[in-house]
C-alpha cells in the first residue's frame, strides 16, 4: 500500500487565517452560551431525572466544544517543524505545539491529553512526545514502552483489542482507530483513543508505526453520564406509565360508570347518575370518588369525595375509604357519625392525607335527604327552575384535626326536585374556582330534563370541555314526579 507520504504532490495550502479566526471566535461564543446553560441546571432538583439528564447533555457538549476549540488551534497554528527525521521515516512530534513553541502544556489542558508516539520497526528506536508520557503517568526516564511492552499498561480485557489494532496495522496495512483503557501506577484508570498508521520507507516497506494517543476519560465519563441519566429517565417514565395503568385499573374498579346500578323510582329510589372527569395530565389520576348504594333498609347511600395526591397510594386510599363507607352504611351509621369515623380512619392511616367529602342516606319512604361533610361543597338543590347550594352542617377536611364532631343536616325532597354532588375540580378552570354560579346557571335546563343521566350530560356539556388541573366528578340524584 503506497504511504501518502511518499506520494507525489504539492503541499496542502493552509486554510485562511482569518477564517479560522472566526471559526475559533465562534466556537468559543457556543462554548461560552452552552456554559451558560449548564451553570442554570447546576441548581435544579437532583431528584428529576429529566432535568439530571439535561445537565449531563450539558456537561458533555461543553467537553466536545472544548476539544473543538483546541483542534481549530491546531489547524491555526499548524504542523510543528520536524526535526532529526530519517530518509523514509517520519518522526514522532507533537502536532498541537506551536512551530518554534517549547514550553509544556499545563497538566490537565486538552494539548496535554494528547501524545504521540513511533515505533520503528528497523532500529528498535521509541519515540514518545513528552505529553504522551504525561498520559501514561510515566516517567520520563524509564524510557517509552515498545509494542511489546505496551499491553501492560492496559487494563487485561482491552488487550486483544490493542494486539489486534496493532497487527492489523503492521501486518496489513490498515490504519488504526481504538479505544482501550489503561491503568496508571498512580492507581488511576484512563480512557485513551489511538489513532495511526503505518510509515513505509521508499521501497514501500513497513519502516515504522505512527500514532497519536488522546485522552478521552472526560468524555467517556461525561457520555456515560449522559447515558446513565437517560436511563433512568426511561425507567422513570416506565414506572410511572406501569403506576397510571395500575391506578386507572384500580379506579374504574371502584367508580361505577355512567347510569348507577340503584333502583328506579319505580321502587321507591332515586334516579341516579354520575359520571368522572380526568385531569388534563394523564399522570393525575387521583383519589376522587362516587358512589350510590341501595341500603338493606331501602335507604340509598350517596356520596362523594376526593383525597390529596395522586397515582396508585390515592386511589388504593380512595378506595380503602369507600369500602368503609359503603360498610357503615350498611350497618346503619348515619352521616355524622360516618364522618367522624372516616376521620379517624385517616389518621392511623401508614400514609396520611386529607380528604374532603360530602355523605347523603336518602329515605324514599319519607323523602328526607339526610347528610353531613367534610370541607366539600354544598349539595345544589335544583327546584321549580331554580338552584341553590344546602345550608352547611359544621365539618372540616378528613385528616385535618382529630376528635372532630360532624354534624349532619335534613332536607325533604318533592318530586321533580334534583340534587347535585360535586367534587370542588368539576368548577375550577385555568386555575381558578368559578364556585357553585356555574353550575346553578343550569337549573332551567335540568328543570327539563327528564333523567338524571340527562342531567349528567347537561352538566358535563357544560364544564366537561374545559382543561382542568385535577380530575373531577358529578353525581346526580332526581326524584320522580
Amino acid at each position: 500500500m503506497p504511504s501518502p507520504l511518499f506520494t507525489e504532490r504539492s503541499g496542502p495550502r493552509p486554510p485562511a487565517q482569518d477564517a479560522v479566526d472566526a471559526l475559533i471566535t465562534r466556537a468559543r461564543r457556543l462554548r461560552g452560551d452552552v456554559d451558560a446553560v449548564r451553570r442554570d441546571t447546576s441548581v435544579i432538583d437532583d431528584d428529576d431525572p429529566r432535568l439530571r439528564w439535561q445537565r449531563a447533555l450539558c456537561e458533555l457538549a461543553v467537553h466536545q466544544l472544548d476539544d473543538l476549540g483546541e483542534h481549530l488551534g491546531q489547524l491555526r497554528n499548524g504542523i510543528p517543524a520536524q526535526t532529526n527525521a530519517e530518509p523514509g521515516v517520519r518522526r514522532s512530534s507533537d502536532p498541537r505545539t506551536p512551530p518554534g513553541s517549547s514550553a509544556a502544556p499545563a497538566t490537565g489542558t486538552l494539548v496535554s491529553r494528547v501524545g504521540s508516539a513511533e515505533w520503528n520497526l528497523l532500529t528498535d528506536e521509541v519515540s514518545w512526545s513528552d505529553e504522551l508520557y504525561r498520559i501514561f503517568g510515566r516517567d520520563p526516564g524509564s524510557g517509552a514502552l515498545s509494542l511489546d511492552e505496551l499491553p501492560s499498561m492496559l487494563l487485561a480485557e482491552d488487550q486483544p483489542l490493542l494486539t489486534s489494532m496493532v497487527t492489523g496495522c503492521l501486518v496489513d496495512g490498515r490504519p488504526i482507530d481504538g479505544e482501550f483503557r489503561i491503568l496508571r501506577p498512580d492507581g488511576d484508570v484512563r480512557t485513551l483513543h489511538m489513532t495511526g498508521e503505518p510509515v513505509l520507507d521508499a521501497n514501500g516497506c513497513t519502516a515504522s508505526m505512527w500514532a497519536v494517543l488522546r485522552d478521552v476519560s472526560t468524555l467517556r465519563r461525561s457520555e456515560h453520564v449522559v447515558v446513565s441519566a437517560r436511563d433512568s429517565l426511561a425507567r422513570r417514565e416506565h414506572l410511572a406509565r406501569a403506576e397510571r395503568r395500575m391506578a386507572v385499573e384500580l379506579q374504574e374498579s371502584v367508580l361505577q360508570p355512567g347510569t348507577l346500578s340503584v333502583p328506579g323510582p319505580d321502587r321507591g329510589g332515586p334516579d341516579v347518575a354520575a359520571h368522572y372527569l380526568p385531569a388534563g395530565s394523564s399522570d393525575l389520576i387521583g383519589g376522587t370518588w362516587y358512589d350510590a348504594l341501595r341500603l338493606p333498609d331501602g335507604e340509598t347511600l350517596l356520596t362523594v369525595g376526593e383525597l390529596t395526591g395522586h397515582g396508585i397510594p390515592a386511589t388504593s386510599a380512595m378506595a380503602t375509604l369507600l369500602g368503609a363507607l359503603r360498610g357503615m352504611a350498611v350497618a346503619g351509621v348515619g352521616p355524622g357519625a360516618g364522618m367522624g369515623h372516616l376521620n379517624q380512619l385517616i389518621e392511623c392511616s401508614a400514609q396520611p392525607a386529607l380528604g374532603s367529602a360530602v355523605c347523603c342516606r336518602f329515605d324514599p319512604v319519607t323523602a328526607t335527604l339526610t347528610w353531613a361533610q367534610a370541607g366539600h361543597p354544598a349539595p345544589l338543590l335544583f327546584r321549580d327552575g331554580v338552584g341553590r347550594p344546602l345550608p352547611a352542617p359544621d365539618g372540616m377536611l378528613l385528616g385535618a384535626a382529630s376528635h372532630v364532631v360532624y354534624e349532619q343536616d335534613r332536607v325533604v325532597l318533592l318530586p321533580g326536585d334534583v340534587v347535585v354532588l360535586h367534587t370542588d375540580g368539576l368548577t375550577r378552570q385555568d386555575g381558578r374556582s368559578t364556585g357553585p354560579e356555574g353550575l346553578l346557571s343550569l337549573a332551567p335546563r335540568l328543570a327539563r330534563a327528564r333523567t338524571a343521566q340527562d342531567c349528567v350530560r347537561t352538566v358535563v356539556e357544560e364544564f366537561g370541555a374545559a382543561e382542568r388541573l385535577d380530575d373531577a366528578c358529578v353525581l346526580v340524584v332526581r326524584i320522580g314526579e
